[in-house]
């Protein structure tokens, strides 16, 4: 199952590194605000080829991001990742030079329609 977000680029976490038994690993975690009428904060775990792709786009980016959800068990508990394998800069946002360079699986493209960006807006919610 593939879903699809429009969110903002507000962080990297540091890129993690390994080797394991199909041989060696990268992983970078970023963190993407929703822009929805009350916004939630999503951490999306990139690997392999798509950390160098995702550290590409600026900070604040607006990107509609195509990613999975995948669970799995280790002794007893389980554990969820959130793995996007596509995104393209929003058409309203401005992006860097490298995202313009991105290759046809993190295309950047002009065709979106431009949506009025969040306004912020705070509330009394105790969470």
């Amino acid at each position: 199952m593939s879903l699809e977000i429009t969110a903002k680029l507000i962080s990297s976490l540091p890129e993690q590194t390994g080797s394991g038994k199909n041989g060696p690993w990268v992983k970078q975690d970023f963190i993407v605000e929703t822009e929805d009428q009350y916004p939630k904060k999503i951490c999306m775990s990139a690997w392999g080829d798509l950390v160098k792709q995702f550290n590409g786009y600026a900070m604040g980016s607006r990107l509609k991001i195509s990613f999975r959800v995948e669970s799995r068990e280790y002794n007893g508990r389980w554990y969820t990742d959130v793995r996007p394998w596509k995104a393209v800069v929003d058409g309203s946002a401005a992006a860097s030079p490298a995202a313009m360079d991105a290759p046809a699986n993190f295309a950047t493209s002009g065709n979106e329609q431009s949506q009025p960006a969040a306004t912020s807006v705070e509330d009394d919610l105790p969470f």
